[in-house]
Order: C-alpha cells, then structure tokens, then sequence
C-alpha cells in the first residue's frame, strides 16, 4: 500500500554527507544566500540523486600588508548534474573575469590587503540542478580609510563627525572623547550626541554646540575579532560673534585710516598753507620808489 512504498522510499535515502556547501535557490539570486540544504531526487525511478559537494580552502587572515599572495580554491567532487559554469562573488557581487567551466577554480589576491578582505564563495552552476557554492572568509583587522580631521562650527551649530573603514568582519564601532589626557566613553547626559552605526560606516552628531563643553578630540574607533583601529578628530566651536569678525575688522580698519588722515591735516605746517589774500606775483615797496624819485632830483640838480 501507500505507507509501504514511502517506507521502502524513506530506507533509500542516504544520510546527509557533512559539507560546508549550501545549495542555492536560482543562479540569479543577487545576494546568493544559502538556501536550506535538500536532497534532489530522480523522479523517474525514485533513486536518490548524488548530493553536490565542495572541497574548499580554508578561511583565511590577511596578517600583515606586503604578504604574499592568496589562493583560494574550490573544486566540486560531486556533480548532481552536467556542469554549466563556475564563477568567483565577493560580497554578494560576482568577481568580473571568474567564469569557467571547470570543477576546479582558484582566485588569486596579488596584493593581500584590508580592502581584499570578505566573504568570497565559489558558486557552481549546474544544467538540470539548483545552483551551489561554497563560502570562504578572508578576514582582517580594520583600515580606516576616511574621517575628518577637524571640524570648524559656530555655538549653537551641529557638527558631525563619521569614520569609514574596509575590513572584515565588519567592526564594532565606539566614540570616545578626551577629557584630562585621556580618551573616555562619550558622556551623554545632555542627549545631545547621537550615534549612527552601520558595517564599515560610522558618524557622530552633536546637536546644539556648547563652547564650554564640546570642543576637543573625538576618537572613533573600530574593532572586530582581528584587531582594533583608532582616528582622531579635532572639534573647534566659535563664539557667536565669530561671523561679525571680518565686518568689524574692516570697520576698525576705516576708522583708523581716517584718524590718520586728520591728524595728519592738523599737524601740517602754517607756511604750507597760501594765504588767498596775498597777490600771486612780486609787488614794488614803498622804499624803491623813494630812491627813484631821489636819483631824479640829483640828475635835474646837475
């Protein structure tokens, strides 16, 4: 009857061999996340059909920058079906240039680097079979590869800082500020701070600066289980007056210039200054004409 056939069905299955490999549900799956593990049976006489399998490296930590080049490597040993393709996905992104149709593939990292690092997995694609692959993690400690080096705002303002690093896994992120020499946990009892995290990317808000409080250095700082990073970031908060500074710069400098000049106008010498009354050209005195007169008496006298 019915149950015995599905007894007999159930003794033919084989157990589920261990293996690192999840098959996946289409080969356009974007994010080619595992889908759950099946066995795939042969429908025209009930036999069990062979299982996929995946040898892989093992994962792998980039030490330190200068090693030497990295191969990682997959070879399918199993095949449920003919094989169409095999390619390399870093990060849920196919690795542009892996295509082969092969059951043995390798990918080389030249330059073993933090940006190098994630979550690669060597995918098989089969004719009449859903897709598999296998997952190898490249691991190392975080780089971070941007962040301010200062920020310039006026009291009253909101300033934000952020960090960004490469490295996986991706890292824990902590704020701290310096206070006597030493880096502390943000203190956030003014609920001013706010704190955004995600993967490789972190910021800091601080609403409503505080010249008294706020200025300073903020560390951010990333760790996950390979390491730790740290960066520094210098707050500098004005006064308010700070954007009258150039407009009463240029008023002290007019007033000045002025108070030059009419110092100046006063101390000028009385002698430079013509007299409007006096005749423009040389005038004969009194005294020149009484010696004419007197030359013309002695001449009329001889």
């Amino acid at each position: 009857g019915e149950g015995r056939s599905r007894s007999r069905f159930a003794a033919l299955l084989p157990p589920f061999p261990p293996s690192r490999l999840a098959p996946l549900r289409s080969r356009e799956d974007a994010a080619l996340r595992p889908a759950p593990r099946r066995l795939l049976l042969a429908a025209a006489d009930g036999r069990a059909a062979a299982e996929p399998r995946i040898n892989a490296s093992e994962d792998v930590t980039i030490q330190v920058y200068g090693q030497a080049a990295i191969t990682l490597q997959c070879n399918l040993t199993t095949s449920p079906s003919p094989l169409s393709a095999s390619y390399w996905v870093k990060n849920g992104e196919e690795i542009p240039g892996t295509r082969k149709t092969s059951n043995t593939t390798e990918y080389k990292i030249l330059k073993p680097r933090a940006e190098e690092s994630g979550e690669y997995l060597c995918v098989f694609v089969f004719s009449n079979s859903p897709v598999a692959n296998a997952t190898i993690e490249v691991r190392a400690i975080p780089d971070i590869t941007g962040h301010k080096r200062s920020e310039n705002k006026n009291e009253g303002q909101e300033a934000l800082m952020y960090c960004k690093s490469v490295g996986f896994p991706h890292p824990e992120w902590v704020w701290r500020k310096k206070v006597n020499g030493v880096f502390e946990d943000i203190n956030n009892s003014s609920g001013r701070f706010f704190i955004s995290n995600k993967d490789n990317y972190t910021e800091l808000s601080i609403t409503n600066l505080q010249i008294n409080e706020d200025p300073g250095e903020y560390q951010c700082n990333a760790t996950n289980q390979i390491g730790s990073t740290s960066v520094t970031t210098i707050l500098r908060v004005r006064s308010h007056l700070a954007p009258l500074w150039p407009f009463l710069g240029i008023l002290a400098e007019i007033f000045i210039l002025v108070f030059i000049i009419v110092i100046y106008e006063k101390r000028k010498r009385p002698d430079e200054v013509p007299d409007d009354d006096e005749p423009a050209g040389p005038m004969k005195t009194n005294s020149t004409n009484n010696h004419k007169d007197k030359n013309l008496r002695q001449r009329n006298t001889n």
